[in-house]
């Protein structure tokens, strides 16, 4: 059964049909990308399949639990972490600050504990602490442990967002264009952290416009235009779907052509 099923999801925003029954599945374990045009729906769909927008028609379920109309806190509970487009840092805290509160559900603290700071407590905050700065190695920012979040690069605090949505411990990783805003070298390291995830067994779902990132790392490609499927399969399939060359990548595209056959 595959970990995240998604059918005849529609959302409307007045007359505007933003997502029109759309159906797809992600198989545990794999990077699954959807692409599009400016406007085909794609932020609208993570929002939709992370309990921010209700749909109007459809359900989505993860690992054979329907999460449809439960609010937010559900989703997260049931195992669906997300990083956002535009970033969403606590600038005002450091940056093991802002991965340690990726970790909140998993803590539970009583409120005279809290109030008394007993040794319980203190031993979970250590913990915490202890998982945020191995999940900052982990993606590469172990030399920023100790900095403000305000002091970081625009790059790194990329990073930081996934670290982040990884302390939550998700059954599913969504991405809302990671490397969007980043130069080639800072995109590279995007790639090669995805690839790693995937390695361990992370399912992630991508969105992102940089195609020889999309191409690299995605096990399939499900490709939206005006809110619907254009087409879905492998990267070499859509590199080469003649209704995806007119729609989006255009004709040549020769970075998701070679991409897909690295």
């Amino acid at each position: 059964m595959a970990l995240l099923q998604v059918e005849g999801l529609a959302k409307h925003f007045g007359g505007v049909r933003v997502i029109e029954s759309l159906s797809f599945e992600v198989a545990e374990g794999t990077v699954h990308a959807i692409i599009g045009p400016n406007g085909a729906g794609k932020t609208t769909l993570l929002n939709l399949l992370t309990g921010i927008y209700a749909p109007d028609a459809g359900r989505v379920r993860l690992a054979g639990q329907d999460l449809t109309g439960l609010p937010v806190y559900r989703w997260a509970a049931a195992g669906l972490g997300r990083t956002f487009q535009n970033l969403q840092v606590f600038f005002n805290m450091t940056a093991l600050e802002n991965v340690m509160t990726g970790r909140h559900r998993h803590e539970h603290t009583a409120l005279l504990p809290a109030i008394l700071r007993l040794a319980p407590l203190r031993r979970a905050e250590a913990a915490g602490r202890a998982r945020a700065a191995e999940l900052m190695q982990r993606v590469g920012l172990g030399a920023w442990i100790g900095a403000r979040a305000d002091a970081m690069p625009y790059g790194a605090l990329k990073r930081l967002e996934i670290a982040r949505a990884l302390a939550a411990e998700p059954r599913i990783l969504l991405l809302d264009e990671p490397a969007a805003g980043l130069n080639p070298t800072e995109a590279h390291e995007i790639d090669l952290l995805i690839r790693q995830l995937a390695r361990e067994g992370t399912t992630v779902v991508l969105v992102e416009h940089n195609m020889k990132l999309v191409m690299g790392v995605s096990d399939r490609v499900l490709v939206l235009d005006r809110g619907a499927r254009l087409a879905e399969g492998r990267p070499e399939e859509v590199a080469r779907d003649a209704r995806v060359i007119d729609a989006y990548l255009g004709v040549p595209h020769e970075a998701a052509t070679e991409a897909a056959h690295a």
